[in-house]
């Protein structure tokens, strides 16, 4: 029999479908994979019987991976919108039905912060220093963090004492994998132990990227570091590509972009670009999200083109 949420995961993952071709195609009633989609209706075993050829000529397998893709957000420069394309990125893919896990690795908290969480009574550094359970907060519908603050820092000074250090996070979020279908790790900026314990957990990494010299200088820093994670930590870890943020029309960051997609090779630039606009500032100040403190604005909009293009992108790689 075919599981319906199979199904919608399935369906989730190829937006380029259309509901409407397949509902003709297996001749069911229109509408009934929709309202399954927007409204949690269940297909009647009927139909789920009539779709399950027309699926499996898309691409469908009841043997479809169940496990979460762990991205590593990551760039060792600060101040290039790595926590707001971790938070935006994340709530753009609550929005569109996929249940979503955050991790803040950052001791700064600064993802926490923006989704209200500036105390947490369990952290993730409990979890990596003891014996306690990975913390896991509901923040809204499909969306979930685990939370962080300074006492984060202990683990770093503590990676060298602690057994099987690098690879702790990995073995205390195991269980994880299989209750979510993404998990977005927000790293430190720095290459450091616990950006290196990150890496060596996640299924890939995602580098956004400001277009300024400074910042794009540091991309060898970046590649090197994936390198010697995928000799010693990781060997299967992908790189899924570079977003630009903070984007201003202007020749100098034009050049640079430019610059970038001439002489990085065999690593996807999306073309999707979260552009330097005062909403984001305000957001921050306001310690919220973009899509809480504005989520009809361009802002919101940005990562809602660039979540589009991920999801679709990401059906290539598989």
């Amino acid at each position: 029999m075919i599981n319906q949420e199979l199904v919608l995961k399935f369906l989730r993952h190829n937006p380029s479908l259309s509901i409407s071709s397949l509902e003709k195609e297996a001749g069911i009633p229109r509408q009934t994979i929709t309202r399954a989609v927007n409204e949690s209706r269940i297909i009647p075993e009927k139909h789920l019987d009539l779709l399950l050829p027309v699926l499996t000529k898309y691409g469908y397998s009841p043997t479809l991976s169940q496990m979460a893709r762990v991205i590593s957000i990551v760039n060792h420069k600060g101040g290039v919108g790595k926590t707001t394309t971790a938070a935006s990125l994340g709530e753009a893919l609550a929005k569109r039905g996929f249940k979503v896990l955050m991790i803040d690795l950052d001791p700064q908290g600064n993802l926490s912060q923006i989704l209200g969480i500036d105390a947490p009574e369990v952290q993730v550094a409990d979890s990596l220093i003891n014996n306690v359970d990975f913390p896991v907060v509901e923040i809204e519908k499909n969306l979930y963090l685990s939370p962080s603050d300074i006492e984060l820092a202990n683990v770093e000074m503590r990676f060298h004492e602690l057994t099987g250090g690098e690879f702790r996070l990995k073995n205390r979020m195991a269980h994880l994998l299989s209750q979510f279908e993404y998990i977005l790790i927000d790293c430190p900026p720095s290459l450091n132990k616990l950006t290196l314990s990150a890496m060596a957990a996640s299924t890939s990494c995602l580098i956004p990227l400001l277009p300024e010299m400074s910042a794009v200088k540091g991309l060898n820093s970046i590649w090197g570091k994936i390198m010697e994670v995928r000799r010693d930590l990781n060997a299967s870890l992908q790189i899924d590509g570079i977003v630009f943020t903070m984007v201003k029309r202007n020749t100098v960051h034009d050049g640079i972009k430019n610059y970038v997609k001439e002489e990085v090779k065999n690593v996807k630039i999306f073309d999707a670009e979260i552009r330097h606009l005062i909403d984001f500032q305000k957001s921050q100040i306001a310690q919220n999200s973009i899509s809480k403190f504005s989520g009809s604005s361009e802002a919101a909009k940005c990562y809602g083109d660039f979540c589009d293009e991920y999801i679709t992108y990401l059906q290539t790689v598989k």
